[in-house]
Protein backbone atom coordinates (compact mmCIF):
# COMPACT_ATOMS: atom_id res chain seq x y z
CA UNK A 1 0.00 0.00 0.00
CA UNK A 2 0.88 3.48 -0.86
CA UNK A 3 1.80 5.90 1.76
CA UNK A 4 -1.29 8.37 1.58
CA UNK A 5 -2.80 11.52 2.93
CA UNK A 6 -6.00 13.09 2.16
CA UNK A 7 -4.20 14.50 -0.94
CA UNK A 8 -3.21 11.40 -2.53
CA UNK A 9 -0.15 9.48 -2.91
CA UNK A 10 3.63 10.04 -1.73
CA UNK A 11 6.00 10.34 -3.98
CA UNK A 12 8.98 8.73 -2.10
CA UNK A 13 12.19 8.49 -2.97
CA UNK A 14 15.22 6.84 -0.45
CA UNK A 15 18.82 8.64 0.20
CA UNK A 16 20.27 5.54 2.00
CA UNK A 17 20.12 1.62 0.85
CA UNK A 18 22.80 -1.08 1.14
CA UNK A 19 22.99 -4.35 -0.50
CA UNK A 20 23.64 -5.79 2.52
CA UNK A 21 21.60 -6.94 4.82
CA UNK A 22 18.91 -8.06 2.06
CA UNK A 23 19.50 -11.98 0.87
CA UNK A 24 20.57 -12.58 -2.35
CA UNK A 25 24.09 -14.71 -4.17
CA UNK A 26 23.99 -11.25 -6.89
CA UNK A 27 24.50 -7.57 -6.54
CA UNK A 28 20.79 -7.65 -8.75
CA UNK A 29 19.19 -10.44 -6.58
CA UNK A 30 19.87 -8.04 -3.52
CA UNK A 31 18.97 -5.06 -5.15
CA UNK A 32 15.98 -6.55 -6.80
CA UNK A 33 15.06 -7.45 -2.92
CA UNK A 34 15.18 -4.17 -1.63
CA UNK A 35 13.27 -2.97 -4.73
CA UNK A 36 10.20 -5.43 -3.85
CA UNK A 37 10.07 -4.56 -0.01
CA UNK A 38 10.18 -0.98 -0.86
CA UNK A 39 7.41 -1.59 -3.74
CA UNK A 40 5.31 -2.42 -0.70
CA UNK A 41 5.67 0.74 0.83
CA UNK A 42 5.19 2.79 -2.28
CA UNK A 43 9.03 3.94 -2.50
CA UNK A 44 9.73 4.50 -5.93
CA UNK A 45 13.51 5.02 -6.15
CA UNK A 46 16.41 4.00 -4.08
CA UNK A 47 19.96 5.57 -3.64
CA UNK A 48 21.95 2.43 -3.30
CA UNK A 49 25.79 2.42 -2.34
CA UNK A 50 28.70 0.01 -1.04
CA UNK A 51 29.01 -3.74 -2.05
CA UNK A 52 27.48 -7.22 -1.12
CA UNK A 53 30.49 -6.99 1.99
CA UNK A 54 31.53 -3.44 3.10
CA UNK A 55 34.68 -3.44 5.00
CA UNK A 56 35.25 -0.47 7.34
CA UNK A 57 38.43 0.79 5.97
CA UNK A 58 38.57 -0.95 2.28
CA UNK A 59 41.67 -0.68 0.09
CA UNK A 60 41.52 0.71 -3.75
CA UNK A 61 41.19 -3.11 -4.51
CA UNK A 62 38.39 -3.56 -2.01
CA UNK A 63 36.48 -0.50 -2.90
CA UNK A 64 36.72 -1.04 -6.80
CA UNK A 65 35.50 -4.41 -6.42
CA UNK A 66 32.37 -3.04 -4.18
CA UNK A 67 31.78 0.10 -6.91
CA UNK A 68 31.64 -2.39 -9.54
CA UNK A 69 28.81 -4.27 -7.73
CA UNK A 70 26.84 -1.36 -7.70
CA UNK A 71 26.41 -0.22 -10.97
CA UNK A 72 26.06 -4.21 -12.12
CA UNK A 73 22.32 -4.48 -10.04
CA UNK A 74 21.67 -0.50 -11.69
CA UNK A 75 21.34 -2.39 -14.89
CA UNK A 76 18.57 -4.20 -14.31
CA UNK A 77 16.69 -1.39 -12.86
CA UNK A 78 17.61 1.65 -14.56
CA UNK A 79 14.18 3.49 -13.86
CA UNK A 80 14.23 2.56 -9.81
CA UNK A 81 17.63 3.09 -8.28
CA UNK A 82 20.63 5.29 -8.48
CA UNK A 83 24.12 4.53 -7.34
CA UNK A 84 26.63 6.52 -4.73
CA UNK A 85 30.53 5.19 -5.16
CA UNK A 86 32.07 4.45 -2.02
CA UNK A 87 35.15 5.96 -1.01
CA UNK A 88 38.05 5.75 1.50
CA UNK A 89 40.14 9.15 1.89
CA UNK A 90 42.90 7.34 2.91
CA UNK A 91 43.64 6.71 -0.40
CA UNK A 92 42.86 9.75 -1.40
CA UNK A 93 44.14 9.71 -5.26
CA UNK A 94 42.41 5.84 -5.46
CA UNK A 95 39.22 7.58 -4.27
CA UNK A 96 39.79 10.49 -6.96
CA UNK A 97 40.49 7.74 -9.41
CA UNK A 98 36.80 6.00 -8.13
CA UNK A 99 34.88 8.98 -8.27
CA UNK A 100 36.00 9.98 -12.19
CA UNK A 101 35.53 6.00 -13.21
CA UNK A 102 32.13 6.03 -11.49
CA UNK A 103 30.56 9.66 -11.38
CA UNK A 104 32.00 11.78 -14.35
CA UNK A 105 32.58 8.59 -16.80
CA UNK A 106 30.22 5.94 -15.06
CA UNK A 107 26.15 5.83 -14.15
CA UNK A 108 26.66 7.03 -10.32
CA UNK A 109 25.13 10.36 -9.11
CA UNK A 110 26.84 10.76 -5.44
CA UNK A 111 28.95 9.96 -3.21
CA UNK A 112 29.01 7.87 0.23
CA UNK A 113 32.27 8.33 2.85
CA UNK A 114 31.48 6.13 6.13
CA UNK A 115 34.38 5.13 8.85
CA UNK A 116 37.51 5.06 7.70
CA UNK A 117 39.07 8.72 8.29
CA UNK A 118 37.16 11.52 10.20
CA UNK A 119 35.21 13.79 8.01
CA UNK A 120 37.00 16.98 9.21
CA UNK A 121 40.90 15.30 8.31
CA UNK A 122 42.42 17.24 4.95
CA UNK A 123 42.59 14.18 3.56
CA UNK A 124 38.81 14.43 2.44
CA UNK A 125 39.22 18.22 0.57
CA UNK A 126 40.01 16.84 -2.98
CA UNK A 127 37.48 14.43 -2.74
CA UNK A 128 35.01 16.57 -1.66
CA UNK A 129 36.13 19.72 -4.35
CA UNK A 130 35.87 17.06 -7.27
CA UNK A 131 32.34 16.11 -5.84
CA UNK A 132 31.36 19.60 -5.85
CA UNK A 133 32.60 19.83 -9.53
CA UNK A 134 30.46 16.80 -10.71
CA UNK A 135 27.69 17.99 -8.96
CA UNK A 136 27.73 15.34 -6.74
CA UNK A 137 26.23 15.24 -3.81
CA UNK A 138 28.48 13.82 -0.47
CA UNK A 139 26.66 11.44 1.63
CA UNK A 140 29.14 11.66 4.74
CA UNK A 141 28.00 8.72 7.78
CA UNK A 142 28.17 10.95 11.07
CA UNK A 143 27.32 9.52 14.66
CA UNK A 144 27.82 10.31 17.93
CA UNK A 145 28.10 6.83 20.34
CA UNK A 146 27.72 6.90 24.08
CA UNK A 147 29.96 3.48 23.95
CA UNK A 148 32.68 5.64 21.92
CA UNK A 149 33.34 6.06 18.19
CA UNK A 150 35.27 3.78 16.19
CA UNK A 151 38.56 5.76 15.03
CA UNK A 152 37.89 7.12 12.17
CA UNK A 153 34.22 7.36 12.68
CA UNK A 154 32.78 11.10 11.99
CA UNK A 155 30.53 13.05 14.57
CA UNK A 156 28.48 16.19 13.47
CA UNK A 157 31.17 18.02 14.69
CA UNK A 158 33.32 16.76 11.89
CA UNK A 159 30.53 17.57 9.05
CA UNK A 160 30.56 21.24 10.44
CA UNK A 161 34.37 21.48 10.02
CA UNK A 162 34.11 20.18 6.30
CA UNK A 163 31.10 22.05 5.18
CA UNK A 164 32.81 24.93 6.56
CA UNK A 165 35.98 24.41 4.25
CA UNK A 166 33.29 23.63 1.65
CA UNK A 167 30.74 25.83 0.84
CA UNK A 168 29.85 24.47 -2.47
CA UNK A 169 29.43 21.28 -1.41
CA UNK A 170 26.66 19.28 -0.92
CA UNK A 171 26.38 17.51 1.91
CA UNK A 172 24.01 15.25 3.74
CA UNK A 173 24.68 14.13 7.35
CA UNK A 174 23.87 10.46 7.52
CA UNK A 175 22.16 9.79 10.70
CA UNK A 176 22.10 13.23 11.50
CA UNK A 177 24.68 12.36 13.72
CA UNK A 178 22.76 9.85 15.80
CA UNK A 179 22.62 12.38 18.53
CA UNK A 180 19.76 14.43 16.36
CA UNK A 181 19.06 16.90 18.67
CA UNK A 182 23.27 17.57 19.22
CA UNK A 183 23.30 16.88 15.45
CA UNK A 184 20.67 19.61 14.03
CA UNK A 185 22.02 22.13 16.04
CA UNK A 186 25.62 21.57 14.88
CA UNK A 187 24.76 21.53 11.22
CA UNK A 188 22.56 24.22 11.54
CA UNK A 189 25.06 27.38 10.25
CA UNK A 190 25.57 25.31 6.87
CA UNK A 191 23.04 25.63 4.75
CA UNK A 192 24.57 23.17 2.32
CA UNK A 193 24.36 20.63 4.90
CA UNK A 194 21.25 18.21 4.97
CA UNK A 195 19.70 16.08 8.03
CA UNK A 196 19.34 12.52 6.77
CA UNK A 197 16.93 10.66 9.27
CA UNK A 198 17.89 7.37 9.12
CA UNK A 199 19.13 4.72 11.29
CA UNK A 200 17.68 5.02 14.60
CA UNK A 201 14.56 3.86 15.87
CA UNK A 202 11.76 6.40 15.01
CA UNK A 203 11.94 8.58 17.82
CA UNK A 204 8.98 11.26 18.76
CA UNK A 205 9.89 14.46 17.37
CA UNK A 206 13.08 14.05 15.31
CA UNK A 207 11.54 15.37 12.46
CA UNK A 208 9.48 18.14 13.95
CA UNK A 209 13.00 19.68 15.66
CA UNK A 210 14.81 19.83 11.97
CA UNK A 211 12.10 20.97 9.93
CA UNK A 212 11.91 23.42 12.90
CA UNK A 213 15.71 24.30 12.68
CA UNK A 214 16.59 23.51 9.27
CA UNK A 215 13.47 24.46 7.42
CA UNK A 216 11.97 21.70 5.73
CA UNK A 217 14.01 22.04 2.33
CA UNK A 218 17.35 20.45 4.35
CA UNK A 219 15.82 17.50 5.89
CA UNK A 220 16.16 14.03 3.80
CA UNK A 221 14.33 10.78 3.84
CA UNK A 222 16.37 7.61 3.90
CA UNK A 223 15.92 3.91 5.70
CA UNK A 224 19.37 2.46 6.44
CA UNK A 225 17.66 -0.60 4.07
CA UNK A 226 18.32 -3.61 4.48
CA UNK A 227 20.00 -2.67 8.04
CA UNK A 228 16.63 -0.66 8.87
CA UNK A 229 13.44 -1.77 8.14
CA UNK A 230 11.65 1.09 5.57
CA UNK A 231 8.37 1.26 7.27
CA UNK A 232 9.94 2.13 11.05
CA UNK A 233 11.99 5.06 8.97
CA UNK A 234 8.74 5.91 7.15
CA UNK A 235 7.49 6.42 10.16
CA UNK A 236 9.56 9.58 11.27
CA UNK A 237 8.18 11.06 8.83
CA UNK A 238 4.45 9.62 8.26
CA UNK A 239 3.97 10.44 11.67
CA UNK A 240 5.57 13.26 12.72
CA UNK A 241 3.31 16.72 13.48
CA UNK A 242 4.91 18.64 10.89
CA UNK A 243 2.80 19.91 7.57
CA UNK A 244 1.87 17.97 4.14
CA UNK A 245 3.57 20.05 1.86
CA UNK A 246 7.23 19.88 4.18
CA UNK A 247 6.29 15.73 4.32
CA UNK A 248 6.55 16.07 0.52
CA UNK A 249 9.88 17.69 0.35
CA UNK A 250 11.09 15.65 2.97
CA UNK A 251 9.98 12.30 0.99
CA UNK A 252 11.20 12.99 -2.25
CA UNK A 253 11.35 16.97 -3.28
CA UNK A 254 14.87 17.27 -1.28
CA UNK A 255 16.32 14.46 -3.01
CA UNK A 256 15.01 15.67 -6.68
CA UNK A 257 16.31 18.76 -6.38
CA UNK A 258 19.50 17.64 -4.89
CA UNK A 259 20.35 15.30 -7.77
CA UNK A 260 19.04 17.61 -10.47
CA UNK A 261 22.21 18.80 -11.60
CA UNK A 262 24.21 15.78 -11.68
CA UNK A 263 21.37 14.01 -13.25
CA UNK A 264 20.94 17.34 -16.31
CA UNK A 265 24.71 16.77 -16.61
CA UNK A 266 24.21 12.94 -17.47
CA UNK A 267 21.03 13.39 -19.44
CA UNK A 268 18.85 11.59 -17.40
CA UNK A 269 15.29 12.97 -16.93
CA UNK A 270 12.83 12.63 -14.63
Amino acid sequence: MNAMTTEGAFEIWDVHTHLSGVPGDTPEARLGKLLEYAGRLGIARLCVFMGMNWSYDPSPEAMRRDNDEVPRALRHFPDRAFGFVYLNPRHTQASLDELNRCVRDGPMVGVKLWVAQRCNEPTLDPVVERAAELKAPVLQHAWRKITGNLPGESTPEDVAELAARHPRATIICAHTGGDWERGIRTIRPYPQVHAELCGGDPTAGFTEMAVRELGAERVLYGSDAGGRSFASQLAKVLGADIPVPAQRLILAGNLKRILQPILREKGIHL
